[in-house]
This record gives C-alpha cells, structure tokens and sequence, in this order.
C-alpha cells in the first residue's frame, strides 16, 4: 500500500544539506549516497549534532516510503559500530511501509507471541520475510542499494557470524546472505528447504501472503507443534486488541513499564521486524561488576498519586486476592519493608488461578502457561519420576542412618553386668549404657522461586525443578513449603503453592508456576526467612531457584525520595546480606543456579560455594541431593 507525502509536509522547512539529499535520493544516486554517509565527517563521533545524524537517517527512511508521518527512531548508538547495517535498516523500513501494510504485520507478530511463540526468533524471522519482500523491488527503483546492502551484509558476517551460526534463524539468514552473493547458491537440509520458502516472498504481492509465510517460516524452524500447542494461524489472527491491550507487555519493553505498553511495544517491533540481527554488545557477557561499571539508564517508573491508589487492586487483578487480612498485610510490611525496601511492599497470594478477582486476559494467560508447564511434562516425565525416584532414595538411606538407635556409656541407663568390676576401681564410674536416637526428621524446607519475567524461557523448566523437589520432600514425610517471588512496580509478589503442613495434591500447583516483571530477591529471602524462622524444627534448610540475577525498576513517586536503583552490585550485596544474616540464625541456604553462565559470579557472591548449577533436568537430583545429603549428615 504505498504511502504520498502529507500535504502539511509539503513546502516545509529543510536543513540545507537534507536539501541537497533529498534531490540526490530522488535521481537514484544511491552509491554516491553510500559513500557520502561513509565520510568521517557524518560519522557520529564526530558529529558534534547528534540530532543532525538522527534527522539525516529519518529523512532516509522518509524519502523511500514518501511518508513524512512514520515515526521513526534511529539507532545511533548501533550505527556507531554497523553504520551500513543501520542505514540499510532504514531502506527497508521505509520501503516495506511503502508497498506492504505494516501495522498489519506488527500486529500479527503480536498476536503470535501472545499466543506463545518465542520473541527473539519470530523477529528474527520476521526480519528475513521482510527483507526478501523488498530487496528485489528495492535494487529496481534504486540500483545505489545495492552497494551499501552488500557492505551491510559484510558488516554482519564480521560482527555477528558466531551468533548467527548458533540458531536455526541465524543459519537461514547466513544461507540468504550467500543466495544474495551468489544467485546459484543451493543450500542443503533443512536451510535449503526454508530457503526456498523464503525466496517465495519476492513475489508476495500483499501482506497476508507476507504473514502466512512468516507462520510457516517459524513453526518449521522453531516449533513445529506450534498449531497443535497453541492455535493455527486463523486462531491467532483472530486474538482482538482487546485482548491484546489485558496483557501486560512490560516484560518486553527494556526501558520503561509504560500504562499504553502495547502501543510501545507496537512502536519497538516495527523497528526489530526491520533490522538486521545484533550481537550483545561488547562487554554484556561479563560479570556483574563490569556491568556496573558502564554506563546504563535507569529504569525509572514514574508514577501520580491516582495510579498509586490503584495500584494494589491492579496487584490483586493481575496476580488474585491476597490471603492476609488487611490488618496482617500492613503489620508485615512494617515489620519487613525497612532500610533500602523502604518504598516496598509485600504482596501474600495463592496465584490467580485459586483466587481470581474476575476473567481477565492474566487469568487465561495463566491457564494458557499452566497447560503449557503440563505439556513439557508430559513430554519428559520419565526423567522427572527418575529424578524423584533417585533423589528419594538418596536421602532416605541418609535418614534411615540418622534414625538408628545408639548406645553410649553413661552414669544411668541400662545397667552392663561385665562392667560391674569397674565399680570403686575407675574414677568414671560409667557402668550403664544410654539409648540415644536421633530424630531425623527434624527438618523443614522452604522453597523459594525466582518467578522474573528474565524466567520466561526457562518456565516449564524452572515448574518441573519445583515439583521434583515437593515430590521428594512429600515422599520422604519433610513438611516444607514452596513460593515464587517476583516484582511489580514496588510490590513482591509472594505466591504460595503449598504450605509446610498441606496435602500431596498440592505439589500439583508447581505448573501454576509462571514468571512476570521483575525481582527484589532480598526483600523476598527476608520475608520468606522469618516465616521459616517461626518453625519448631531444629533444622531448617532454604533452597532458592533463580538466575542470580536481582533487579527492579526505580519507582518515581510523588514527594519521595528516589531509591537507588536495585540493581548490579547494589542489589547482590544485599541478596548476599540477607543470605548471610539467615545463615548467622542457623538456617541452611542453597543456591539453585537456572541462569546464564554469565551470572555465575553474582551468584558466587550471593551463596557462597552453596550453590549449584543445574545445566540439565537430568542432572538436578544427583546435585541438589548432594548438598541435601551434607544437610542431614551433620
């Protein structure tokens, strides 16, 4: 659907260098072009205007759609390091809103990952069935393209080929690539089949044609199942927007919790859907202290007094009804939200699955995941009863060792006749023996979930962990409990599966498990830590599921001060403190590690050498079952 110039655009005032581009654009002098944008002078560390580059790269994208209106948000930052792979983003997007219809295609992209497809790779693809729809047409109206995709294409291949080569998408793009070089490439296998569908896109003639392919596209390459698990494609083009608009996006948006989230969201995918696929930048694989050390925005939540009066009924729409009374709610927080949580506030809840306020989107979303946690299940239940059947008996033999009954000499007890002989002759006197049995099963676990939204490939995962852990502690008659914790604006969510002295049924709510915003993991040990405090038991053991990795938003609000925000070094020291304080009481801490291996070091620092890295499902009980062995045999 092409797109004319807007007549207020029309006689409006230009720089005087867009000037004499737009004319340049228009005779199709793309090389030269090319080579102008090349010149060190334009280039951003020299530019003294930032917004001058940013203006040049807008007019860009606005001369090849010849639409003055479309918002566009250029990446100086990655144009500092791909300058060619941005500029060549920005001909695409302008040319795809020119012939296809592009909010049609953003809203199918969200409508696919809402209905549970994975962000990284759709986009990806996405990215792949644009470019093949408009390269072609491209290169025909302005031969210059040519040249500065070939250097962008380079620019890719030296940056980002490690990357590429790791994903199916990647391996798709890199086949493409060579098709580009050389026009009789042919690859084999699977690439050489999705190469072929996605050279069917050149001839697409309008945008359902684009959607289908891309459906297809990513189900081959990523799911499969996709359609049986979650709906065709006619199911997923009929989400409304009401439905779209309950959702709550903030889990894809990486600057700001925006009350219009999915219009943000719109706006971020119709830039992804259009560029060429980016590395993490230098230096985000290392550990937490070099993170800090660069320079980062802060994550800032700016909030009025009417959205703060909302706020605990949206907590309760969007996470069901707490279990406390008020009265016990405020007496909690006093108590637990001190010193750097000051701002915060605890959120008690059985999930929304249990306690529903009304139907609403968070409520299907939820059944949706739970279905989704069975499904995987289901799929490898074989090792997850392998697991349970190993650590079980693991730890009953170590339980049934403490249980037997010992003798020892004493001054009473059951008299020992060959003794007799000692008596007046040894200044002991030790002549009975004392029946001594140890109680094994003074125990009690807590559980606790890290349930962030940086959880969210790795929820089925994180919900079968879970549940070979309550199957075990169940089999072995241990009362323990198991809640998930994760932060919304400046309340901690405390979503409690099971209690310590509930039913075996209940370990079936683990696969209610499912992971949102973010995570203020020290006020979430506190709060769980003086519960398990509470207990009788002589011996008390915490495991915690996360990926070392704590962090939350900064909250804005009116006439307060501003936190630092909880995040990097600032947020795992006082993680560790709350760790290290639960352990000066007594309580045993284990650190289950599910993330990247990047944040090993953060959780060093956190649990000390009690923690253990769990790299597959298979190897969970052997490892957890060796630090719960060390547990019991002192």
């Amino acid at each position: 659907m092409e797109r004319k110039l807007p007549e207020h655009a029309v006689g409006a005032e230009q720089d005087p260098e867009e000037e004499e581009m737009l004319p340049t654009f228009g005779k199709n002098c793309w090389t030269d072009m090319a080579e102008g944008f090349a010149a060190e002078d334009f280039h951003p560390a020299a530019d003294e205007n930032r917004l001058q580059t940013e203006n040049r790269i807008r007019n860009l994208v606005w001369t090849v759609s010849g639409d003055y209106t479309m918002n566009v948000r250029p990446d100086v930052e990655r144009f500092e390091r791909e300058k060619y792979c941005v500029l060549y983003d920005c001909i695409r997007q302008g040319a795809f809103a020119k012939w296809f219809d592009q909010e049609a295609y953003q809203l199918y992209l969200v409508k696919k990952i809402y209905c549970h497809a994975m962000e990284a790779p759709l986009k990806m693809t996405a990215s792949l069935v644009t470019e093949a729809a408009v390269g072609r047409r491209l290169l025909e109206e302005r031969k210059g393209v040519a040249a500065i995709r070939r250097m962008a294409c380079e620019e890719l291949l030296d940056h980002e080929f490690s990357m590429l080569c790791a994903s199916a998408p990647g391996q798709l793009q890199l086949a493409w690539i060579r098709r580009l070089m050389d026009p009789d490439y042919r690859a084999g296998g699977n690439t050489g089949k999705w190469l072929k569908l996605l050279v069917t896109a050149e001839a697409a003639e309008d945008t359902g044609a684009l959607i289908r392919l891309t459906d297809t596209l990513y189900n081959q390459m990523m799911e499969p199942d996709f359609e049986r698990k979650n709906g065709t494609l006619e199911q997923i083009l009929a989400v409304t927007v009401e439905e779209l608009k309950e959702f709550s996006w903030q889990d894809f948006l990486s600057e700001e919790m925006y009350e219009d989230a999915l219009e943000t969201y719109l706006e971020k995918l119709s830039l992804d859907m259009n560029s060429l696929p980016e590395a993490p930048e230098q230096g985000e694989d290392q550990d937490t202290e070099g993170e800090e050390k660069r320079p980062k925005k802060k994550k800032i939540v700016v909030v009025d007094e009417d959205a703060l009066s909302k706020m605990h009924s949206y907590v309760e729409l969007n996470y069901g009804k707490t279990w406390l009374s008020p009265a016990q709610e405020k007496q909690r927080n006093r108590k637990l939200c001190r010193g750097m949580h000051g701002d915060c506030s605890l959120y008690y809840t059985e999930g929304i699955l249990k306690h529903p306020v009304k139907k609403n989107y968070q409520l299907v979303y939820a059944q949706k995941q739970k279905d989704k946690n069975l499904h995987a299940y289901y799929d490898a239940h074989r090792e997850v009863k392998q697991n349970i059947r190993q650590l079980t008996g693991m730890l009953r033999k170590a339980l049934i060792l403490r249980e037997e009954v010992q003798y020892t000499p004493a001054d009473s007890g059951k008299i020992v006749p060959s003794w007799l002989w000692k008596a007046g002759r040894c200044p002991h006197g030790m002549l009975f023996l004392r029946e001594q049995k140890n109680d094994a099963m003074d125990f009690v676990v807590d559980v606790l979930i890290d349930a962030s939204g940086s959880q969210r490939t790795r929820q089925a995962q994180v919900a079968m962990q879970g549940f070979i852990l309550s199957e075990t502690l169940s089999n072995l008659r241990i009362p323990f409990r198991v809640i998930s914790f994760c932060t919304f604006w400046d309340y901690t969510i405390l979503h409690r599966f099971r209690d310590y002295d509930d039913d075996r049924k209940n370990n079936g709510n683990l696969f209610e498990y499912m992971t949102s915003s973010n995570n203020r993991d020290g006020l979430a040990i506190r709060a769980a830590g003086t519960d398990l405090m509470a207990r009788e038991e002589a011996r008390k053991l915490m495991i915690v599921l996360s990926d070392g990795k704590p962090y939350d938003v900064l909250m804005n609000r009116p006439g307060s001060r501003n936190p630092e925000p909880y995040r990097g070094e600032y947020a795992v020291k006082d993680t560790a403190r709350e760790v290290l304080r639960l352990r000066q009481q007594g309580v045993s801490v284990l650190g289950v590690f599910a993330g990247e291996e990047r944040e090993l070091p953060a959780e060093r620092k956190i649990f000390g050498k009690d923690f253990a890295y769990i790299r597959d499902i298979r190897n969970f009980a052997g490892t957890v079952g060796r630090y719960l062995l060390r547990q019991i045999d002192g």
